[in-house]
């Protein structure tokens, strides 16, 4: 009986999962190299010999490239300090280092145009003239702040693997006399690799698919803002196809050299430590350096955040070729809550990330009781289909769902049907395409808060209520969602927070103004002449506050496990 449940429930979640996931992938590939029933190259060669497309891939693979080693210049160093030495105010400092997750680089990036514009606080404060501090084209703006907001990932991953270095290795090799960085260098950085790079990974593919905060900074010569540009000609014009096909191998490329190269030692992780790890007090200099720097990284990474508030509070117009806003004003959080505008975006997306959110507790229980609780030889491969969004930008599944809205609403049986027309034509209602893509794009966060749920709580249980005669639906009701409720909820709400403030299927499949969520209210509120950016920044904070509170309450319930959710 219960192979027989393994085996539907394993059947369920790989086609729900093949239909939500890899029909729009397979649209995408198919737009770039079939055009009118023919298969064709033109359109990918096209792509690189095109000099726009092949600038704004280059440009973005810059941005990825450059957004990774400042991410891993700020976490490694951070990680490391945290694993090794007990320090004044490390408790706080350690939970307050992973408060950009709070704040969409998109929304910081409001902020930090006020503080580090050509006419903004920092040029002001100092008397300096009109130094552009985010860089000429707004690169260095842009890499900066994707590095300041997804930092916080490769911190969590790298974490988790020095906690699981047994410290027998580093002290044999202290007796044999390698010390310092040597050790470092030589033991410790290839024991914790497979983690780096599996948050290195993640890194690396969501800064160069990022859409919103070059969007923002206005640095339109890359490819996802190329992409964004071009969905006016998504029905006729087949390079954006074959662009967003670049972008998408370019991430499958990645995510299978870090699996191939690093996923097949992360054995070594495994293995329980033969000694306990434990961090030692620092002193001296060390006491002050490293509060110190993470202090320092914290001012940093806080700016946009700042900005934000700043920006939130200031009275239309008062914010200019000035330290702070010469004005202040609580107007614009009212604003904020009754603009008929942002009323509707809230409660679109409350809609949107509840529904997302009952698919994932659906889909990602089932996807975690065949991994953990049967004995299915193929359950590793349902495990690795339901983490492939993780490894598959969200710019490259919202277009893969324009693509099939595309499609499907062209079909004569949906033009004849309003009904149907609801449904599969984004230009009227996005909603469906909308909650499939949150709840695709959060399903590994509440797969990996279940699977962890299950693993830590013992099967006798339900066994034992088995063997009474309980039908396996009563187990599930009555015994195992009971144990794992903790852990559920904790998934539940990264999944409804982050779908909440997803940026890139928000911008792209949101095209009607009344079905407009927070993330895409804020674009165009930025856009908006006169107090619109004021407006957006108070919405913006109260997204902030939501999301804080979010993350606090799923890391009281899932501790240091957390890191796990961010993982390849």
């Amino acid at each position: 009986m219960r192979q027989r449940w393994a085996i539907l429930t394993f059947a369920i979640a790989a086609l729900a999962l093949g239909a939500l996931f890899f029909v729009p992938l397979a649209m995408v590939i198919g737009g770039g190299f079939f055009v009118e029933g023919r298969f064709t190259l033109r359109y990918l060669a096209g792509v690189f010999r095109n000099p726009v497309y092949a600038e704004g891939l280059f440009n973005s693979l810059r941005i990825a490239i450059g957004t990774s080693a400042l991410a891993t210049l700020i976490a490694l160093p951070l990680a490391w300090l945290s694993n090794r030495y007990d320090f004044p105010g490390k408790r706080w400092l350690c939970s307050l280092i992973l408060a950009p997750m709070i704040l969409p680089p998109f929304v910081g990036a409001i902020g930090l145009q006020q503080m580090l514009g050509v006419y903004g606080a920092l040029n002001s404060l100092a008397g300096w003239g009109p130094v552009d501090w985010l860089g000429r084209g707004r690169y260095f703006g842009v890499v900066a702040l994707q590095a300041l907001g997804l930092y916080p990932i490769l911190y969590l991953n790298v974490t988790a693997a020095l906690a699981n270095v047994d410290p027998a290795m580093e002290e044999a090799a202290e007796n044999l006399g390698c010390t310092g960085a040597r050790k470092f260098f030589r033991i410790t950085l290839p024991l914790i690799m497979p983690g780096f790079f599996a948050g290195l990974a993640i890194v690396f593919i969501w800064s160069f698919t990022e859409l919103g905060t070059p969007l923002i900074l206005n640095y339109t010569r890359c490819a996802p803002v190329q992409v964004f540009d071009a969905l006016k000609e998504i029905g006729s014009n087949p390079f954006p196809y074959a662009l967003v096909f670049v972008m998408l191998s370019c991430s499958a490329l990645l995510y299978a050299a870090v699996k191939f190269f690093f996923g097949r030692r992360a054995y070594a992780m495994q293995s329980k430590a033969a000694t306990v790890s434990a961090s030692v007090p620092a002193r001296g200099w060390r006491a002050a350096a490293a509060p110190a720097a993470f202090a320092a990284v914290l001012l940093l990474a806080l700016l946009p955040h700042i900005g934000v508030i700043l920006n939130s509070v200031a009275s239309p117009g008062s914010w200019y070729r000035s330290a702070l806003p010469r004005e202040f004003t609580m107007g614009n959080y009212a604003e904020a809550l009754g603009h008929s505008m942002t009323l509707s975006g809230i409660r679109n997306s409350l809609v949107f990330s509840s529904l997302a959110v009952g698919i994932n507790l659906a889909l990602g229980l089932a996807v975690a009781f065949v991994t953990v609780r049967s004995t299915l030889r193929v359950r590793g491969a349902l495990d690795a289909l339901a983490m492939l969004p993780l490894a598959v930008p969200g710019l490259v599944m919202a277009f893969g769902y324009l693509a099939l809205s595309a499609r499907l609403s062209s079909q004569l049986w949906v033009k004849e049907s309003p009904f149907w027309q609801a449904v599969f034509d984004v230009r009227t209602n996005p909603t469906f395409f909308l909650v499939a893509a949150y709840a695709v794009r959060r399903l590994p966060y509440m797969v990996r808060a279940a699977a962890a749920g299950l693993q830590q709580t013992s099967p006798v249980f339900e066994e034992a209520a088995a063997n009474l005669g309980a039908t396996p639906g009563r187990v599930l009701r009555r015994i195992t969602l009971p144990l794992i409720s903790a852990n559920l909820i904790a998934g539940a709400l990264l999944a409804f927070a982050f779908s909440m403030l997803e940026v890139s299927d928000s911008l792209m499949l949101a095209q009607r103004e009344d079905f407009y969520p927070i993330t895409k209210t804020i674009y165009e509120l930025f856009n908006v002449i006169g107090a619109g950016q004021y407006i957006a920044s108070a919405l913006g904070v109260w997204a902030m506050l939501f999301l804080a509170v979010t993350i606090l309450g799923a890391g009281r319930l899932l501790g240091k496990r957390m890191g796990a959710l961010f993982r390849v």
